[in-house]
């Protein structure tokens, strides 16, 4: 299937990122297949033709259709976009099995590790396909309204394959939408998981009314420590420098659309994180991810003080002032 053919591509999942990608496929001249776990939910999708609690006032073009059920979505296509929480890739990707075959196209846009065993997605997607297709991921600074608006945009899909991630950037290009390829599959998804703990870093900061400063301190040397466990990953240093590193790392530092920079900032006003959590209502990745990255940054022997804080204060319940002064009082060093 070449990657200029219009053809039905299938989105798992119907949250707010899921649904701004169905509306791009659409937009692109695709029929869209957007299904999410909430029959309830699905059926309001199909009803009112928006997304009314994560996307409102974004009507749904014709081509955008809503599968009833897993089976349907599955069974309607083999080009297949996951936008699914990183807790639910694996069992998702498990139930999609029986439907994938050697000419299956499978991308995902989620951003995170798998909670549990800290492995990335692509691991856990190697353990569950078992070589039956050749995966991509989708990264970069994306907020899922500015999407959905068709406003200017720029991605990275990596691939091993240099066919496949061409492939999937065709779904996504327009006169709008910017799509580079890259086959740093480890390193690009590591970018997309560590900006979310250093939001959640910077949000605390600003919670706090540590000014400008004090953020930006905190997004480059978030930036190093990015950096130094991508590498010891296996990413290379370039990619960290790029659109699916710096880029989005700033984007979600800075910009009160990430939810988990949300979390940050209401830490930082005092309040509770299972209170945060809960008037949130999304995913806010970082949350999880933090304690993989914590296990993870002392099982590789990495230096990772803004992320050990990020935990502490997410898990150790260490008061957010308590957190940014040890990182102010830390020893000096060269930089």
């Amino acid at each position: 299937m070449t990657g200029g053919a219009k053809s039905t591509i299938t989105v798992l999942g119907a949250g707010s990122w899921g649904t701004a990608l169905a509306l791009l496929l659409a937009r692109n001249g695709h029929t869209a297949l957007l299904w999410g776990n909430d029959p309830a939910a699905q059926a309001r999708l199909e009803r009112e033709r928006q997304n009314r609690a994560y996307l409102p006032d974004v009507a749904f073009p014709a081509n955008l259709r809503i599968a009833a059920s897993l089976a349907e979505a599955a069974g309607a296509s083999s080009r297949f976009l996951m936008a699914v929480p990183s807790h639910a890739f694996r069992a998702t990707l498990t139930t999609l099995l029986p439907h994938v075959a050697h000419d299956t196209v499978l991308a995902w846009a989620t951003k995170g590790l798998e909670p549990g065993s800290g492995k990335l997605l692509s691991q856990v997607a190697g353990e569950v396909l078992a070589g039956r297709c050749s995966p991509a991921v989708i990264s970069g600074p994306t907020f899922a309204r500015e999407v959905a608006l068709n406003m200017p945009t720029a991605l990275t899909v990596a691939s091993e394959s240099e066919t496949v991630a061409e492939d999937v950037a065709s779904w996504l290009r327009n006169e709008r939408m910017r799509v580079y390829t890259s086959r740093d599959v480890a390193g690009v998804q590591l970018g997309g998981a560590i900006k979310n703990v250093m939001a959640i870093a910077a949000g605390i900061s600003d919670g706090l009314g540590f000014g400008a400063n004090a953020r930006a301190a905190l997004i480059t040397r978030g930036l190093a420590e990015l950096t130094r466990l991508g590498v010891a990953m296996g990413g290379q240093k370039e990619t960290f420098m790029g659109l699916t590193g710096a880029g989005d790392l700033i984007l979600t530092c800075t910009d009160n659309a990430s939810r988990n920079r949300r979390v940050g900032l209401a830490l930082g006003q005092g309040k509770k994180l299972p209170d945060i959590l809960s008037a949130l209502g999304q995913e806010a990745e970082g949350v999880a991810t933090a304690r993989e990255l914590y296990q993870l940054a002392k099982r590789l022997n990495v230096e990772m003080p803004i992320t050990e804080q990020v935990y502490r204060v997410l898990y150790e319940k260490l008061p957010p002032q308590a957190a940014v002064e040890t990182l102010l009082s830390r020893e000096p060093r060269q930089e």
